[in-house]
């Protein structure tokens, strides 16, 4: 059935068919007999997965990017996903790049994509995630990202603003300083400005958990484009911080191998030419970790061998975006079914 819907879809901009597939995600999950009907097509069973304190029905997520104001959280919980990943939230609204500002790669089955972190902003999302039917079948969480505006050196102020605003509005928190497509956002992955950042927010969540008790894990989103030495300070700051948890990878700039007439557009490149360079940059981080802290695998992930492959590396969940564009909802039950 999606094979015929995406031949449809990919007729239209890129753009515009993911807001057709998202707002009909947001429709059928506020309709109870169409959500129970998503349910019963997508359900599946599994060994629920232990991770940052969390239990997870199964290790397969929604990677951020694809529902950034948490218009679907009803419809997209029917999937069959163990979590979502919603955003990036920025604190205030912002359009983001212009357009056009996605593309499509069918003869590599990829998108590049130059978003700019569109945002409704921090409070449509907390009055979005609060609206969403509980119990939901999924855990929820919360990918911040600064504003565009927002100096580099006064980057600590967004994303401390955003914890305090949704420390208890989500299951965890990402703090996605790998972004490529807003500018100077990675340099914030160098040792010096990330012991500067994560070092805020390890002081504000511990004035958190001692004014209210508890707070949600928070993790770090991490560039595929980081070269070992800045890969080895980024992890090593991670952990020295008390971060819960390392995400593995956003987009990458690299265009090795595209055929592509887009392969020249600016933007991060995602799906099946990430897969590579994804993997090497988990097992390189299974490494620095150590076991510490648990890892997410994203990037390229494209099919149940594809998973499987992720968390014989080491990752302990897995996320999907461009893979569900490709292959449809459908890869969330398979990918389940053959772990």
């Amino acid at each position: 059935m999606y094979s015929h819907l995406r031949r449809i879809l990919f007729r239209l901009d890129p753009e515009r068919s993911h807001q057709l597939a998202l707002n009909a995600l947001r429709l059928a999950g506020n309709f109870p007999p169409s959500k129970w009907f998503l349910t019963q097509l997508y359900e599946t069973s599994s060994k629920p997965v232990q991770a940052f304190g969390l239990t997870f029905k199964n290790p397969v997520g929604l990677a951020a990017g694809y529902d950034k104001d948490a218009l679907a959280i009803n419809g997209l919980s029917a999937l069959g996903f163990g979590h979502l990943e919603i955003g990036t939230v920025t604190l205030k609204p912002q359009p983001g790049n212009p357009r056009p500002r996605v593309f499509r790669l069918p003869e590599e089955g990829g998108i590049i994509n130059r978003m700019g972190f569109p945002s409704r902003g921090s409070s449509y999302v907390q009055r979005q995630v609060t609206k969403a039917r509980r119990p939901l079948s999924c855990l929820i969480g919360l990918n911040l990202g600064k504003n565009k505006d927002t100096p580099l050196t006064e980057a600590s102020n967004d994303y401390i603003d955003l914890i305090r605003r949704f420390m208890f509005y989500a299951d965890y928190l990402t703090i996605n300083i790998s972004s490529p497509n807003t500018i100077g956002l990675r340099r914030l992955q160098g040792r010096e400005m990330l012991e500067q950042l994560l070092g805020a927010i390890q002081k504000e969540r511990e004035d958190i958990s001692l004014g209210r008790g508890g707070h949600s894990p928070i993790l770090v989103k991490i560039s595929p484009d980081l070269n070992d030495e800045e890969m080895d300070d980024a992890i090593g700051v991670i952990l020295d911080k008390g971060m819960d948890g390392v995400i593995a990878t956003n987009t990458t700039m690299a265009r090795d191998g595209l055929r592509s007439k887009y392969k020249r557009e600016s933007g991060g490149l995602s799906g099946s030419p990430l897969a590579v360079k994804s993997e090497a940059v988990l097992s390189r981080v299974v490494k620095l970790v150590g076991g510490k802290i648990p890892i997410i695998s994203a990037g390229g992930i494209m099919s149940p061998e594809d998973a499987k492959k992720r968390l014989a590396l080491g990752a302990s969940l897995i996320q999907l975006y461009t893979g569900l564009v490709y292959r449809g909802p459908k890869l969330i039950k398979e990918i389940v079914e053959n772990l």
